[in-house]
């Protein structure tokens, strides 16, 4: 049987306007767009990266 894939749920809490490109860039990454969309990614180190550099304007929450 396969392993089950980890999941993550990421919510965007605050607004990309004023912030560095780089942070910018890595809220498009995970598939925001808007404030207060959710998105459930992989918990892959690549995506638990992006949301640890700009945890500040994100709320994570693992499922199981």
């Amino acid at each position: 049987m396969a392993k089950a894939e980890k999941q993550v749920r990421i919510t965007l809490k605050r607004s990309l306007h004023g912030r560095l490109r780089k942070h910018q860039a890595c809220v498009r990454g995970l598939g925001l767009r808007r404030i207060r969309q959710t998105v459930t990614v992989p918990a892959t180190p690549e995506n638990l990266g992006m949301a640890r550099k700009v945890g500040y304007m994100l709320d994570v929450e693992e499922l199981d």
